[in-house]
């Protein structure tokens, strides 16, 4: 594990201490957690991004134009 030093404004600090008090963890500990959640759900993005730019599409305009949402829900 790395060791490293953040800045924060004390509002934030704050908000930390209390919330890893409540989660019965350290800011530290707190901190890491949120960072690799955050990484998960980025990487997991990204993935089903790359995913669907790349998926081959079965629907293609033949030229003329697409209904209007008024067409459609008639």
């Amino acid at each position: 594990m790395k060791n490293v030093t953040i800045s924060m404004e004390d509002s934030v600090a704050e908000w930390a201490r209390l919330e890893a008090a409540r989660r019965n963890t350290s800011v530290s500990r707190l901190v890491g957690e949120m960072l690799a959640e955050k990484m998960r759900h980025d990487d997991a993005y990204e993935r089903a991004l790359q995913d669907w730019l790349h998926r081959e599409r079965t629907w293609a305009s033949d030229g003329n134009a697409y209904p209007q949402r008024s067409e459609l829900s008639q």
